[in-house]
């Protein structure tokens, strides 16, 4: 049969959809690693167990990463300093469980004696952080916490003495200025040429994961993800009047009735067919009423047992009669996970995060996706130290933090968006964001707890 001409540019549009499909996602493309749908909520421990996990881990870490750092860096002797209030951020990361911040001034103190002797740990604080620390400051004996130190350091004489300072990584540059200024002013001179930045060190320190933090950490991420997937479903949205404020403010509320806390305060939004917003992501779509046929996005991070979560997912609010979300939000979801391994299959170790995001835009692109790559170390803070691969404004590279190297045993945020043409939306560019926390085994990424190979959807078939 002849098509009329009326029906020609609608084969050719189908035509053209049809191709693009194919270029953006492999015939027979599955992706691996599925997450559980509606997993339950793993068990919450109590605030001593919680300790009791936290100072465990911090023990083995303080035991084993500091000294790997110190001597990937050709450090001797490393100083973390904060006050309260104003710590550094290293600091608050190497305090027990039970301190909610630095005492007065906290100066803990890293010696390293060599590979027979492993690292001296010391703290020149008026308060005791023993077992983790040894107090070496007797105000009694010198009142002058500084000379303390420099007394410390003389009796060691390093050749390499490093603070955290950094003009890249506002994580490792904890040492103000008046502390700086107070640590020179006290040391003899010729330690002062000694004096380098601790940056590498810092980082070194932040980034690792611990086998015991790698057995934890999925537990974490199927905890946020439970919370996720229960407010994406008609438990809490009921399509008509629930709004995505109301939403945002009930992953909140869960949140704290859990005894979580959260690092950033949750976002939900919605991408429906017709609408066109001419917003980024640096502003804020405000409170919706959710509909049927509404794409759902949220995105999402939880802090427990001093690990953070970074997460974001889709869900398809079904229209009257419908069973499944349409087919063409399910394949931008496919091609979203494609971008996923078009990503990580390019970490390497010793590639820098600007050398990743190069090498995955340029995969992209060949595979015909219209990609952005904004990924993020994520482990003791929610953005954390360690190489960047992208920033959604700047898919050039990132100078500085992008050129830092890929490490073994380090976790990342894979975040990232593909937009794709819906033809049910009358071909409506959609921006499917996703964002899955994942580990680099320095040989291949692991995702932490799986990755959305499907969309949730709205109520639940």
């Amino acid at each position: 049969m002849v098509p009329s001409r009326r029906l020609v540019p609608l084969l050719l549009l189908l035509l053209f959809l049809v191709g693009s499909a194919a270029a953006q996602v492999p015939d027979g493309y599955t992706p691996d690693q599925p997450m559980p749908m509606d997993p339950e909520t793993p068990e919450v421990l109590p605030m001593e167990d919680r300790a009791e996990v936290i100072n465990d881990h911090l023990d083995t870490r303080l035991d084993s990463v500091v000294a790997t750092a110190m001597r990937a860096e050709d450090v001797d002797l490393w100083i973390v300093s904060g006050r309260e209030y104003n710590e550094d951020p290293v600091l608050a990361t190497m305090l027990p469980a039970t301190w909610q911040s630095a005492r007065r001034r906290t100066i803990l103190v890293f010696h390293d004696r060599g590979p027979g002797e492993g690292v001296e740990r010391l703290a020149v604080s008026r308060y005791d952080v023993a077992p983790l620390f040894e107090t070496a400051w007797d105000k009694d004996e010198e009142p002058d916490q500084w000379g303390r130190l420099a007394e410390i350091i003389s009796e060691r004489d390093p050749e390499r003495i490093a603070v955290n300072r950094s003009e890249t990584f506002a994580l490792a540059d904890g040492m103000t200025d008046t502390g700086y200024a107070g640590l020179r002013e006290a040391l003899p001179d010729r330690y002062e040429q000694r004096l380098v930045s601790g940056e590498g060190v810092a980082v070194r320190w932040l980034e690792t994961r611990t086998a015991a933090e790698q057995t934890v950490y999925p537990q974490v991420v199927r905890l946020a993800r439970s919370i996720i997937a229960t407010g994406f479903s008609e438990a809490v949205i009921q399509p008509g009047v629930t709004t995505t404020e109301d939403v945002q403010w009930w992953y909140r509320e869960r949140i704290r009735d859990l005894g979580l806390t959260a690092w950033f305060h949750p976002s939900v939004s919605v991408q429906r067919p017709g609408a066109t917003d001419d917003e980024d992501f640096s502003s804020e779509q405000g409170g919706r009423v959710i509909q049927p046929g509404d794409l759902l996005h949220v995105d999402f991070g939880v802090t427990y047992l001093r690990l953070n979560t970074d997460t974001q997912q889709h869900a398809y609010v079904l229209r009257p009669g419908e069973t499944e979300a349409p087919d063409g939000l399910q394949r931008g979801l496919r091609v979203g996970n494609r971008l996923q391994d078009l990503l990580t299959d390019r970490f390497e170790t010793g590639r820098t995060g600007n050398e990743v995001l190069a090498a995955a835009l340029e995969a992209a692109e060949a595979a015909g996706i219209d990609a952005t790559i904004y990924t993020h170390p994520i482990g003791l803070h929610g953005h954390a130290a360690g190489p960047t691969i992208g920033l959604w404004d700047q898919q050039g590279g990132v100078p500085g933090k992008g050129d830092v190297p890929l490490r073994p045993n380090t976790a990342f945020s894979i975040e990232l968006n593909a937009a794709v043409d819906v033809p049910e939306w009358d071909g409506q560019e959609v921006l499917i964001r996703l964002e899955e926390d994942a580990l680099f085994t320095g040989e291949t990424v692991r995702y932490l707890d799986g990755r959305q190979t499907e969309l949730y959807l709205i109520p639940r078939p």
